[in-house]
Parts: C-alpha cells; structure tokens; sequence
C-alpha cells in the first residue's frame, strides 16, 4: 500500500510539473509560419505554428483506427498512442494548442533555419502549406515523418535530417569490416550447425559477407 501511494505521488507530481512547463510558453514569442520542434521520447517532433496557438504537426496515433469517438481522438496525444501509430504507420496532420503539441517539453523556434541550406518561405505561405495538409496521410518513420511535413512546408523540401543521422549512423555498423567478419563467421557456424554445407548455401553466406565488405 506503501508503495502504491508512492508511486500516485511520483505520478501527480509528474503532471503537476508537466502542466507547469506547459504553462510557461509564451505565445507571444511565436509567428505564424514558425517551425516548432521539441524532444519527445526518442526523437524530435515538428509542427509549424498557425498563429492563435495553434499548431499543425504531422503526428502517428493508432486511435483513429480502433475508435470513432471524435472528443476522444481530438485529445492530446500520449506517448503510448503515438509509438502505436508508427508500428501501425498510421498518421494525422493535425492541429493541437502550443500547450499540447509541446507535451510538457521545451520548444525551440526556427532551430532548422540554421541548419538547412534552404532560406524559409514567406510565413502566410508556411502556413498555408502546413494547413493544406490536413487529415490523415500516409506515415513512414524513415520516409515520411512529421520532419518531412514540416521541411516542405517551410523550405519547400521534403527532408528529414533525423532519418539521415539514423541512417548513417545505421550504414556505420552494418556496413563495416567486423560486420562483414561476423557475418562470415556467423554463416559458417549456422551451416556446419544445421548440417547444410552445399555450393549453393556456401557461396551465398561468401556472398554476402562479400557485399558487406565491398560496401565498408
């Protein structure tokens, strides 16, 4: 009982110190046409600010595919709700407050302007864009990802720097030497083990330890 009651006062601390870091968002410092990011669980989230905080942002949520309760798919989206849509690659361009889009987070404005080669577009044009789009879309976590949305929206190109760093960081391990020797490594012991050492099994376990190496 001890325990149970620890933890609720963990957990009502928790919120209270959320809505209070939600709170403190000044809208005054957004424009309309503003690229938004805040972290958020294991990677950064994007919206573009409309003006009268509000902001549409490119968000994975598995609600709208279990449920037809409007009020309740209208709600702030959880954390649980979203890592769901993005194993079930379903998605929204949506519009929330600043409060609900930040998530409790602290939110950086136009972070991307120093680091995209592309000057942004006019803001009315930003946010016409961003607005265009609303409803549901077809989600990708490394193709089409709310970075995508909000790069097109505010650059005019669809690009995620997030997937790039992952991808590269990904190519690293994958494609390096040791790679290609455990790989090698790997086949030969399942082959002997499975008892299937043929021509045919053997050159492709070469074949790909091969590629690998080629491609380090």
């Amino acid at each position: 009982m001890f325990l149970f009651q620890l933890l609720n006062l963990f957990y009502v601390a928790s919120k209270k110190e959320e809505e209070e870091n939600a709170s403190k968002h000044d809208l005054s410092l957004y424009k309309r046409g503003d690229l938004l990011e805040v972290p958020r669980t294991m990677f950064t989230h994007f919206g573009i600010y409309l003006g009268d905080n509000r902001v549409a942002h490119l968000i994975p949520d598995i609600l709208p595919v279990i449920s037809t309760n409007e009020s309740a798919i209208a709600k702030m989206i959880t954390n649980n709700r979203l890592l769901l849509g993005v194993l079930a690659k379903v998605a929204s361009v949506r519009v929330d407050s600043v409060e609900d889009f930040a998530y409790g987070s602290k939110i950086l404005i136009n972070h991307m302007d120093r680091v995209c080669s592309q000057p942004p577009l006019d803001g009315d044009e930003v946010a016409r864009r961003a607005e265009k789009f609303l409803g549901s879309v077809t989600y990708s976590l490394l193709w089409y990802n709310c970075e995508h949305y909000v790069m097109y929206c505010r650059y005019g190109m669809s690009i995620s720097y997030q997937t790039y760093q992952f991808c590269t960081t990904v190519r690293k391990i994958v494609c390096s030497r040791k790679s290609a020797y455990l790989t090698a490594l790997c086949g030969v012991g399942a082959l002997l083990c499975a008892g299937c050492v043929t021509p045919l099994t053997v050159l492709a376990t070469l074949f790909i330890s091969f590629t690998i190496w080629m491609a380090a």
